[in-house]
């Protein structure tokens, strides 16, 4: 038995699954493939079409952004996510052209198959292919010309023809100068630019001609307390990575209150150190606070008397870009909170924007980190201009 056997190898698969190998599994990797750009072909061009697509908890979207396209489809074909990877790294890298990278390489496959069916080897069309990639690098570096981040007309087009047949090309022109003014704002001095820095709020509501760029940064939170200015200028901004709260302590301890008194003594002794630390706050000459974490009760209403425009639990990417802007620094201890670390701002006001109330920080001198406020008719439409 074991010899009749012997040299065949048994392959033991799981139910439902498939083994295929040589030319029938070029096959089907090709068509997979081919498939996939297939899905996305009709997308390209600024005739290109909108696909709608419902996911499995009944979300709509609807985009002719090829890569959006290929992260919503559930894929199983291992060649087909290969093309999903190719659209993604093309997004990664360049932000633009996913939808023709796929094309091309479903295109390559296509003509590759012929190849195959002409019994050439698959390394030598690789190689092939190698060959004319290095060609086409070397004709495209002859034609490239160099842009730098004052060429603004340049820069315009380069962000428009990005926009044509999105969903966006109806305010191109307004979305480009949006687009390049905020990367013009945090371009470092070595040219490179982190579009972190860029935060961009979706808000339904207005038309796409709406949509503005902010000086500064815009937090989604409105101010702690209704006694609290609402408008700010000329404003020295605190950034706090630290509770303005009484802390608990590390170890577990009873203390015994044996009268009223004793008890009253505790209170009190709570918020004079509360007091203390609005008051070492309100001592560097700060008028707006930003604060990581949570800010206990009595210390809002010391803020709000001391009329210090206060925002809690903002977030941690947030605060770095506050920093960024208004060139402040964030300080992880309130004993540590110096003038220095103070940042500066032309405007914090409070502003309602689509029924919810937002802080903007404005008018800072050189900010690092930029806002995009995109309005549109309905989400679908704030989805594809974002």
């Amino acid at each position: 038995m074991a010899g009749q056997f012997s040299g065949t190898p048994i392959f033991v698969l799981r139910e439902g699954s498939q083994r295929t190998a040589g030319r029938e599994a070029q096959r089907s990797n090709i068509m997979a493939a081919k498939a996939v750009a297939g899905a996305v072909r009709t997308t390209l061009g600024p005739k290109g079409m909108d696909k709608m697509m419902v996911d499995t908890m009944g979300d709509v979207v609807i985009t002719n952004d090829g890569v959006t396209i290929l992260k919503e489809m559930d894929i199983e074909h291992p060649a087909a996510k290969m093309m999903v990877e190719i659209a993604k790294t093309q997004d990664t890298e360049v932000g633009d052209g996913t939808t023709t990278a796929v094309i091309l390489a479903g295109e390559l496959l296509k003509q590759s198959e012929e190849l195959l069916e002409q019994d050439i080897h698959p390394t030598v069309i690789a190689a092939g292919y190698r060959a004319a990639a290095d060609k086409c690098m070397e004709i495209l570096q002859s034609l490239a010309i160099k842009v730098t981040a004052n060429d603004q007309d340049l820069l315009n087009s380069i962000a428009i023809t990005a926009m044509t047949g999105k969903g966006s090309q109806a305010a191109r022109e307004k979305l480009a100068d949006i687009a390049v003014r905020a990367v013009q704002a945090v371009v470092d001095e070595d040219g490179s630019v982190d579009t972190d820095n860029i935060t961009v709020e979706k808000k339904v509501g207005g038309s796409i001609s709406d949509s503005k760029i902010v000086q500064g940064v815009v937090i989604d939170k409105d101010r702690l307390h209704p006694s609290m200015p609402k408008k700010v200028t000329d404003a020295k901004i605190a950034l706090l990575n630290a509770a303005v709260e009484i802390e608990k302590t590390e170890v577990d301890a009873k203390i015994q209150i044996t009268s009223p008194a004793q008890l009253q003594s505790f209170l009190d002794q709570e918020e004079s150190m509360l007091k203390g630390m609005v008051d070492r706050i309100a001592a560097t000459g700060a008028n707006v606070l930003f604060v990581q974490k949570g800010i206990d009760d009595l210390a809002q209403h010391y803020l709000a008397k001391a009329g210090i425009y206060t925002v809690r639990r903002v977030k941690k990417s947030d605060m770095e870009k506050l920093a960024r802007a208004t060139g402040g620094r964030v300080v992880t201890s309130l004993h540590e909170i110096s003038v220095d670390d103070l940042g500066k701002a032309g405007l914090v006001e409070e502003r309602k924007v689509s029924d919810e109330k937002m802080t903007f920080v404005e008018d800072c001198n050189n900010p690092k980190s930029v806002s995009i406020i995109l309005h549109g008719g309905t989400e679908h439409v704030v989805d594809e201009l974002d």
